[in-house]
């Protein structure tokens, strides 16, 4: 049963949307760039293995990198042109991992060479999955986990619901929601190949209130021959967090160290979905998404299809360029997003957005001692206590940070977002989790 009337979850926070800069901006189409950089490290999971070498010609949607096992994800070339070079490049994260550079061909179609569309009726489960894998379709909602893993869960787990994200909740970006309000059959039409897929007998679709006009299209263009509801929810940040939402729409609480098929539910995003029906629309992998290019540091926001491997420097001259009070880039949302240090990192299929803030919106404020007013207590939805974790966090206790639920925390940022102290919780966290994953790796 559907929790309609509460259409929420405990906790959370409510940061100002700033929506309003693209909320309304219709999707339009970035021309290629002279050179796109495909790191072979975009999703969760193994990295994809190089299978070009420089010198070699490519058109786009040819594979550049194979999936290397089965949580893994192959590469396609974004656009025709030469392979230049395979080597190490600056990543979004912070770090660095290999890249397959190609000087694109000037005046390169936009549209893939002609392929084999198989028709997803005719196909079992299995076939679906592994076209879903061969196209390198990821969760386009940020954490880029490759979509055909979900597709089959254990033979245990019994999944009876398709949950749809469309909440969208952080603050700034308006992919979904432009998507959702413009291409609303696509999506659905996605839904239909994972219901197929996952042989499950109803899927759910929530959206957060603040996007009217999706919801209405997507109202519009539901299916009558599938039991698929759209559920409107109150707008609360972080509902697209998927245990937020199977607690939001289904009113489950997915227990500790487990996931979403534990209790019956697969989340997937609706970029995921409208991108798995144009797999099977047209044939074409995941060489594009769309993204938002918003703040008041960008003289030109709005929703673009962007080649995946567009360098940032390419997006923002696209865009106008920067202000002169242009402080910071973040990729993502202002949230759980990751601030951008160079200019030539390419956008990856799990950009969801680039951010760019002013001087009046960024605070280089120092942290001041905890307060304990256990304000991170009652914004935490997942019901950690910030403040403990943050201090043993400061004093590199990070085994005793395991021991307090570490695990649990998706790094949403609220309890660093409602600290009186600016005590940035969020990063320690990270930090914890980065240092306790180096030492399970050292032998």
């Amino acid at each position: 049963m559907f929790r309609a009337a509460r259409a929420t979850f405990r906790h959370g926070v409510h940061p100002p949307e700033h929506k309003e800069l693209t909320g309304a901006a219709p999707i339009r189409r970035m021309p290629f760039p002279s050179e796109v950089v495909l790191p072979v490290r975009q999703h969760a999971g193994k990295p994809a293995q190089v299978v070009v070498k420089p010198g070699d010609h490519v058109e786009r949607g040819d594979v550049v990198a194979q999936a290397d096992g089965f949580v893994s994800s192959p590469v396609h070339a974004s656009a025709t042109g030469t392979v230049t070079d395979v080597g190490w490049w600056p990543h979004p994260d912070g770090s660095s991992c290999p890249a397959v550079r190609v000087a694109v061909e000037a005046h390169s179609s936009q549209i893939a060479r002609e392929r084999r569309v198989p028709d997803w009726k005719g196909l079992s489960p299995e076939q679906i999955v592994r076209a879903v894998q061969d196209a390198g379709v990821v969760g386009l909602g940020g954490a880029a986990f490759p979509t055909h893993v979900k597709l089959v869960p254990p033979k245990d787990a019994t999944i009876t619901t398709v949950l749809l994200n469309g909440c969208e909740c952080e603050p700034f970006l308006t992919t979904d929601h432009r998507l959702m309000a413009e291409q609303p059959e696509r999506v659905m039409h996605g839904v239909r190949i994972m219901m197929r897929a996952l042989g499950v007998p109803k899927a759910v679709v929530g959206i957060e209130r603040n996007k009217p006009d999706a919801i209405d299209a997507m109202t519009a263009a539901r299916p009558t021959d599938l039991d698929v509801t759209v559920l409107p929810l109150t707008v609360k940040y972080p509902q697209g967090a998927e245990k937020m939402l199977i607690e939001a729409v289904l009113g489950v609480e997915v227990p500790s160290g487990r996931l979403p098929m534990h209790v019956g539910v697969v989340v997937q995003n609706v970029a995921s979905a409208a991108t798995i029906a144009e797999v099977f629309e047209t044939g074409q992998p995941l060489v594009e998404r769309v993204v938002t290019v918003t703040g008041r540091g960008v003289r030109r926001p709005g929703n673009y299809v962007v080649p995946v491997g567009t360098k940032l420097a390419d997006v923002l001259e696209f865009c106008g360029g920067l202000t002169e009070d242009a402080r910071e880039i973040v990729f993502g949302g202002p949230m759980m997003g990751v601030a951008q240090g160079r200019l030539d990192v390419p956008l990856t299929k799990g950009t969801t957005g680039v951010v760019v803030l002013t001087d009046a919106d960024v605070r280089a404020d120092d942290a001041l001692p905890c307060i304990r007013c256990a304000r991170c207590l009652d914004a935490c939805p997942v019901y950690l206590n910030p403040s403990t974790l943050g201090q043993l966090a400061r004093v590199e206790r990070w085994e005793d940070m395991e021991r307090a639920h570490l695990a649990d925390c998706m790094l949403c940022g609220c309890c660093s977002y409602v600290c009186p102290s600016r005590i940035p919780l969020s990063q320690l966290f990270a930090v914890g989790r980065g240092m306790l994953k180096r030492r399970r790796a050292t032998p």
